[in-house]
């Protein structure tokens, strides 16, 4: 057992290397986070979406934003699309599974918003509808996807796309990407002196 142990963590390793020495893919990631903290500073605020698992990426994200990451700070504008069920279910049950994002930009999403979504295959159907509807509604839009990008890439004003079509390895990069955009985010909203703020350490 010991060596799918071992095995899986070389497979993880090998994906984050290829992420950390994708200079595309970082520059994206920057670039996205700087219109995020500029709609931010705007008024404006970024809408997450996803599904399985990307959901829950989703949801962790926003809380990073809402809450905080490593440093106490005043809260940041996010909504997860993915966690209320009645308009999930309802929408689901009423329309499609496809329009379940959809139907939520369309009510709350605003010129100047910024729509991240978040997908392993980048062929997630309710989020290429989501992210139409956004383009309609001049919403800014940003992907974080995997097997080449899929059909989101093209709809993607940041498309940020792991060198992966294993789902669990590109879920893993996700995970430490969402956490960077929120740093970076972090930086650009509050200046070269949030650093100099104490770090939130877990005891």
């Amino acid at each position: 057992m010991q060596n799918i142990v071992e095995t899986q963590l070389d497979r993880s390793i090998a994906t984050l290397t290829a992420v950390r020495q994708n200079k595309n893919l970082i520059d994206t990631v920057v670039q996205a986070a700087q219109a995020i903290a500029q709609a931010m500073k705007n008024g404006n605020k970024l809408l997450v979406a996803g599904n399985g698992g990307s959901a829950a990426d989703a949801q962790h994200l926003v809380a990073e934003f809402v809450g905080r990451l490593t440093r106490n700070r005043p809260a940041l504008p996010a909504v997860a699309l993915t966690t209320d069920t009645s308009i999930l279910t309802a929408v689901g049950n009423d329309f499609s599974f496809d329009d379940v994002f959809d139907r939520q930009v369309e009510a709350i999403g605003k010129p100047g918003d910024v729509f991240l979504g978040i997908s392993t295959s980048g062929n997630s159907r309710n989020l290429v509808k989501a992210l139409h509807r956004c383009r309609d509604q001049k919403l800014i839009t940003v992907g974080y996807l995997g097997n080449k990008g899929g059909t989101m890439a093209p709809l993607c004003d940041y498309p940020v796309i792991v060198p992966s079509n294993v789902t669990m390895q590109i879920q893993e990069s996700h995970l430490a990407l969402e956490h960077i955009l929120c740093l970076v985010v972090e930086r650009y909203f509050f200046g070269e002196g949030f650093d100099n703020i104490p770090q939130y350490v877990a005891e």
